[in-house]
């Protein structure tokens, strides 16, 4: 009997060959914030090996909402190269989705060109910066831009656009109490501080028409102080399915204060310092070195298989007139089949995506294959400043790998291999 993996699934106005889709990690792939050869033959790499959508990681609708110079953002300059990459997708039998959205506080002036911006005034430890409020003119302005930018990726020949309202960028600053402290009709209680995120959903529903999917990451709770727990992230997740968005990928953490949570298992400290560029980065390349403190900087989350199943179940029994979307932790082709199992019909990958872009015909043709992707984050440690590349592929392609970080990778990989048989026992 046939899987229903491998079934065909409408999604709003488009239908996906398959169930699986490539989920938004970022690639760091676009050099100067333009589309490159080498995000282009990611993706079409990833097509080809059977997904049935991939989705293009992080395209901000201004360039004030850039966070690293190997992001996209909303500009006619990059929409040759992005029809070139949709028209190459759209060839190997995929569709093609873009994440959309605004990093609001998680830059610096040097990179977005001017003050950062958030919900609230403050400093903002991760870029280091100070960073302002948007004042409602302004806000009132990206709710226009986040419907302009669908406009844009329709003209650029994508079939779904994304919009990102987790993980602590700035649709998510207003949601949690942590970064908003306004006492304006965008702050304070519960319905206000989701109403940018109302304003912007009704725009790009609005842009959208009959001829685009929508979809929406959001945090299932934010596993930090301040932050969105989990009895909120279902009133947030209600709140996106009121405007009748075609799935709602659930995620969980911060990219600042819980960025393991994403991620599952352990940041690659040495890996990440050794990759940081010293002239920018020098005072967290310096702290990161220090014995203890990384590890406290990033705290590990114990990697298990399909880390987020629990908490996607509990939003399963609540949200039932929208497609919910698992993502987090996929590693074979029984957990492929769990998540079907389980209810789901759509989940996103990444982790084994980057070591092997054939991971969805190898399930197809034997549905117990394992990528064999020992989660030691590699492939995170260094996309923040190189691209998003696994240490296999990296050796495979003739480049080196100093001593102190394979040795590094493989504890990290013993570890995650311990605590996968803990939760098995």
């Amino acid at each position: 009997m046939e899987s229903k993996l491998f079934t065909p699934y409408k999604l709003g106005p488009i239908t996906l060959r398959n169930r699986i889709i490539r989920s938004a990690a970022f690639e760091n792939m676009c050099t100067g914030n333009m589309p490159s050869e080498q995000l282009f033959n990611y993706h079409v790499s990833v097509a080809r090996g059977g997904v049935g959508m991939t989705t293009i990681a992080y395209c901000a609708v201004d360039l004030s909402g850039v966070s690293f110079d190997g992001q996209l953002y909303v500009r006619p300059e990059a929409l040759s190269g992005l029809k070139h990459l949709t028209d190459a997708i759209h060839a190997e039998g995929a569709k093609a989705s873009i994440q959309l959205g605004h990093c609001g506080n998680m830059t610096h002036w040097s990179t977005c060109h001017c003050m950062p911006v958030s919900a609230s005034s403050g400093l903002n430890l991760y870029s280091p910066t100070i960073h302002r409020a948007l004042k409602k003119k302004e806000i009132k302005e990206l709710v226009k831009k986040f419907g302009e930018a669908v406009d844009f990726c329709r003209e650029a020949g994508f079939d779904c656009v994304e919009i990102h309202a987790g993980h602590a960028y700035l649709i998510s600053q207003f949601i949690a109490k942590r970064t908003n402290r306004r006492c304006d009709e965008y702050g304070g209680s519960f319905e206000n501080r989701v109403r940018f995120l109302n304003e912007v959903l009704d725009e790009v529903m609005l842009h959208a028409k009959d001829d685009m999917a929508v979809v929406v990451k959001t945090n299932m709770w934010d596993d930090c102080w301040r932050g969105v727990s989990m009895e909120e992230g279902i009133k947030v997740a209600k709140e996106i399915a009121k405007h009748k968005v075609h799935g709602i990928i659930l995620s969980g953490g911060t990219v600042s204060a819980s960025p393991m949570t994403i991620l599952g298992g352990a940041m690659p400290i040495k890996t990440l310092a050794h990759y940081m560029p010293m002239r920018t980065l020098w005072w967290l390349k310096a702290a990161l070195g220090i014995p203890g403190v990384g590890k406290m900087m990033i705290p590990t989350e114990p990697f298990r298989e399909l880390y987020f199943m629990e908490q996607a179940k509990r939003f399963q029994q609540e949200i039932k007139d929208t497609t919910l979307i698992y993502v987090g932790g996929v590693q074979s082709g029984d957990n492929c089949q769990q998540i079907m199992d389980e209810g789901f019909e759509l989940f996103q990958i990444a982790h084994v995506l980057i070591k092997d872009p054939d991971f969805v015909k190898h399930v197809q043709e034997n549905p117990h294959y394992h990528a064999g992707c020992k989660r030691s984050n590699y492939c995170v440690g260094r996309m923040y400043t190189l691209d998003m590349k696994c240490h296999e592929c990296v050796l495979r392609d003739g480049e080196q790998i100093p001593d102190n970080i394979q040795k590094e990778i493989e504890q990290l990989e013993k570890n995650a291999a311990a605590s996968i048989e803990k939760q098995k026992r």
